[in-house]
């Protein structure tokens, strides 16, 4: 992990990416229901929150440890992600 600023950006973009491509699937798709790509860009705002909130944690024993935890924890929540969009 190179610093504290590339995993906010790697959050900021990865997360504004997948919500970007909910917009897309809306503007493709205008005659399906589009509450469930509401509830996806719902759901990325909150893995976005969770994941910053976690990162300005100040009370942390192992730092490095930590850090490989949230970007771990991104991987994840972004694949679950992809994959709802997918499905749509």
């Amino acid at each position: 992990m190179a610093s504290i600023k590339n995993l906010k950006k790697d959050i900021n973009y990865t997360l504004g990416d997948i919500i970007e491509e909910c917009y897309v699937w809306e503007l493709l798709n205008p005659k399906d229901d589009s509450k469930k790509s509401e509830a996806i860009i719902d759901e990325a705002i909150l893995a976005f929150d969770s994941l910053i909130e976690k990162l300005n944690a100040k009370n942390v024993e192992n730092k490095k440890a930590h850090f490989k935890a949230i970007n771990a924890e991104l991987e994840v929540k972004a694949k679950t992600l992809v994959e709802k969009i997918n499905n749509l």
